[in-house]
């Protein structure tokens, strides 16, 4: 186990040079195309549930929204698989780093805005100021709306980042909490060794919800500007 707790989230280098590049286009070798007739079946259970994902979430769009279908299904499945990765042994996941989620997250959601505000102008500007308010009120509103409008891409990151981030730390932490237990207690590194298989399960489901949920959230955003 590093000594170093947070070890495991620094950018890997090889002569001085960055790895992150390559780790992040290491995942769409995961995904091949096929060229066949009739397809195998890891082809068949990648196009299905594709087609479920997609199906599910991107039938509350109209024609415009629906254009967005191929982005936001190749960022679930890059989000997924690099959570997925990332649980390997000895591996750099990418979605721990706060830049490159934040990398992901603004531009989507500016896309989603510059949309909105292109498509339909009243209507995203009527968001800043909701229906009946007191004049009083009026300035101290469009303020607070503006905040939480420039929030939002930052919340995705975040929850992304953290998500992932303390997953990692909690198997590290038990992991080595059960190799120090080997020398004193066998049966209490026994249960610690258990406790640890059903986290590490825990966080393959966290590691695909975190990618729908993000995915999911910029459809939300998507869906709110056409």
């Amino acid at each position: 186990m590093n000594e170093n707790l947070f070890a495991s989230f620094i950018t890997p280098m090889i002569l001085g040079l960055p790895l992150a590049t390559l780790i992040i286009m290491f995942p769409s070798l995961l995904f091949p195309t096929s060229n066949r007739l009739i397809n195998n079946r890891l082809l068949s259970l990648q196009q299905w549930m594709l087609q479920l994902v997609s199906k599910q979430m991107m039938g509350i769009h109209n024609t415009k929204g629906q254009t967005w279908t191929l982005m936001l299904m190749s960022l679930i499945l890059f989000i997924g698989s690099t959570n997925l990765l990332g649980l390997l042994p000895h591996s750099f996941t990418p979605t721990t780093q706060l830049s490159m989620n934040l990398g992901m997250a603004i531009p989507l959601w500016a896309g989603a805005v510059i949309t909105g505000f292109r498509n339909k102008t009243k209507a995203s500007l009527a968001h800043f100021l909701p229906q009946g308010t007191p004049t009083p009120l009026i300035p101290m509103l469009v303020i607070i709306e503006t905040i939480s409008l420039f929030i939002q891409p930052m919340a995705l990151a975040v929850r992304l980042t953290a998500n992932i981030t303390a997953g990692h730390l909690l198997i590290h932490l038990i992991g080595g909490a059960t190799l120090a237990l080997m020398n004193i207690s066998t049966t209490t590194a026994l249960i610690t060794f258990i406790i640890l298989i059903l986290l590490t399960i825990l966080e393959f489901a966290v590691a695909m919800i975190q990618a729908y949920v993000f995915t999911l959230l910029v459809s939300l955003y998507l869906h709110d500007n056409t």
